[in-house]
């Protein structure tokens, strides 16, 4: 799956904008996080952030991923695939 990415919060965040648009379920998506025994922060149907790797993340349906904190484009897209790849 191939992403762009674009920075956020005066350059302290990255976000990965999937190249395709997805459906993704929140719903599903917290209930594997939580098994996998993340901390679920906040859950809705627009959003789902969970502390994932010493970051906040925050996963949107159509499958943007947004990493705080984080500076690292490269890392960006690697973690967001990662995710993607471990929920799709």
């Amino acid at each position: 799956m191939r992403f762009t990415t674009a920075r956020l919060c005066g350059g302290d965040a990255l976000m990965a904008v999937s190249g395709e648009t997805l459906d993704l379920n929140i719903d599903k998506i917290a209930e594997f996080f939580q098994k996998q025994g993340y901390n679920i922060k906040q859950k809705d149907d627009m959003m789902l952030v969970i502390d994932w790797n010493d970051m906040e993340t925050t996963i949107y349906p159509q499958g943007k991923i947004m990493f705080f904190p984080l500076k690292d484009k490269a890392l960006c897209i690697k973690y967001a695939t990662e995710i993607i790849e471990s929920i799709v």
